[in-house]
């Protein structure tokens, strides 16, 4: 029986997020008559929650070497066609305005909430549908046409874009469903993994890391061949903050991380010229012009140093070895906090399946992956809005 005229389209989108509302605004301003299903109350929680609200939608350092896949030249030709400049040009046509942090990550002005705004409005003026609270049963494909099963009835259409995400935070609705539409039309898929996450630790360095918890620090931290300085935050779990988010996407399970704090300054030479001018001076209160108090204390302890001690009474080779202590502090994590507080899951879509340039599949004509779903991950700061946008946009081509 064929499905009613009112659920026929030219394009449907699985997925109000940010790459499937934005690939959808492109379409229906394209003149294609274009659908957005999702099972979600309410459209792109993971935009309105990024940032801390503020929503980092690009970043001016986008290249392709910043994202992780089994293909690394995968998305340059998306990324190439679709730049932050032009998403920075689309939020001034919307009288949005925008503030660079640090490393190249822009911010908006007017929070996330202008940023939804923004791709509803898109979505609006391509005259584009969308049903929310309609849950995906089933999907198939035959005669050019796909057809998706949902709570809201039966919708078809020639052209099928899955942007559902990955699996990163649960709470807000993520699931695989991506994936088994890919396994489904016969594409392989990377193992998945949580990515820009923190890391969890068991015994000793559990009960430290807890007992200075807040405390933040400048660091050097290196993982799986990767090395990002930022700041790092000790936690009731163990540690986070933007450089121990970066080396989680490439850190594997066993795998020690090797932390340098303070990365900029010579911290050897530093209590070297203090014993040479202050040496009466306690090793607490040289250590502490360095770094915070509690954390001082605590690198004390694990060395088993006297924090009373006079630094005149110790020798260079006793400060060199604290510095090294600081300057190479390998740390074994037991594991990551998961997917419940990811930014964003690792692996996915295999790329060998899908066209770089459109990110349609070489499976099934008309049916294209786009966004997080796909083995395509950015470092933190914006990046992975950006292939966001850039995956929507070739595929909305």
């Amino acid at each position: 029986m064929s499905a009613p005229a009112s659920s026929r389209y030219d394009a449907i989108v699985l997925g109000a997020g940010a790459a499937g509302l934005f690939c959808a605004g492109r379409m229906g301003q394209a003149g294609q008559r274009v659908v957005v299903l999702d099972h979600a109350a309410k459209p792109a929680e993971k935009v309105r929650i990024s940032g801390g609200g503020r929503c980092n939608f690009t970043n001016l350092e986008t290249a392709a070497n910043r994202f992780i896949s089994q293909n690394p030249h995968f998305a340059k030709s998306a990324l190439a066609r679709y730049t932050p400049w032009d998403f920075m040009d689309l939020m001034a046509k919307h009288g949005l305005t925008w503030h660079e942090k640090t490393l190249g990550q822009l911010f908006c002005d007017q929070k996330s909430g202008a940023i939804i705004q923004l791709l509803l409005d898109e979505l609006a003026a391509g005259q584009g549908d969308l049903r929310l609270g309609t849950g995906i049963t089933a999907v198939r494909h035959a005669d050019g046409l796909f057809t998706v099963e949902t709570s809201s009835g039966v919708f078809t259409a020639p052209k099928l874009v899955v942007a559902t995400g990955g699996l990163s935070i649960p709470k807000m609705g993520a699931t695989g469903l991506a994936y088994d539409i890919a396994r489904q039309f016969g594409h392989a898929i990377v193992p998945t993994r949580a990515a820009l996450v923190p890391f969890v630790f068991t015994g000793a360095d559990h009960e430290d890391f807890a007992s200075i918890s807040g405390v933040a620090c400048d660091v050097r931290a290196v993982a799986g061949g990767a090395a990002f300085e930022e700041a790092m935050l000790f936690t009731h779990r163990g540690l986070s903050g933007p450089a121990i988010l970066q080396v989680s996407s490439y850190w594997q399970p066993g795998e020690a991380v090797q932390l340098t704090l303070l990365p900029a300054r010579d911290i050897a030479g530093q209590l070297k010229e203090a014993k040479r001018e202050r040496p009466m001076q306690t090793l607490a209160t040289a250590l502490e012009s360095l770094l915070v108090k509690r954390l001082a204390e605590l690198v004390l302890r694990r060395q088993g140093l006297n924090p009373a001690a006079r630094l005149a009474d110790l020798s260079h080779a006793t400060l060199d070895d604290l510095a090294g202590a600081l300057t190479n502090w390998q740390v074994h994590p037991a594991g990551t906090e998961g997917y419940r507080t990811a930014e964003v899951t690792a692996g996915g879509v295999d790329t060998d399946g899908l066209s770089s340039r459109t990110l349609e599949s070489r499976n099934v004509p008309g049916l294209h992956f786009i966004g997080e779903c796909v083995d395509v991950t950015g470092w933190l700061g914006g990046y992975n809005f950006q292939w966001a946008w850039a995956s929507g946009a070739a595929a909305a081509e």
